[in-house]
């Protein structure tokens, strides 16, 4: 039985999705490798970015692949931690700050 229900090595199968429908697949992967391809942001910095992003969305996969492409692009782990930091800090206060609506619904209910 599985220690846990994401399998590390579904990660390489990822390639594999578009299989079942290779239209829609192949529009992904080239979208996908676009995004990812030296901008005005360098792709050093587009891997720290999905780094965060992958802790954010809480992705075993995606946290797994970036820290991977992350250490071969040179950033260091004093980096991915302080980019962790960041997106607990933007998580943190996307949930606190939804607190409005409720001190809004409690004020209007007690008004």
């Amino acid at each position: 039985m599985q220690k846990t229900y994401y399998d590390p090595a579904d990660l390489k199968k990822f390639g594999k999705i578009s299989e079942w429908n290779e239209e829609l697949g192949s529009k992904f992967f080239d979208y996908y490798n676009s995004v990812f391809k030296e901008g005005k942001l360098s792709e050093r910095e587009k891997s720290l970015i999905a780094l965060a992003v992958a802790h954010t969305i809480q992705c075993p996969y995606c946290i797994d692949a970036y820290t991977g492409d992350g250490l071969q692009r040179g950033i260091t782990k004093e980096e991915m931690i302080e980019a962790l930091h960041v997106a607990a800090a933007i998580r943190g206060g996307a949930s606190l700050v939804h607190g409005v609506q409720m001190m809004n619904k409690v004020n209007k209910l007690d008004g």
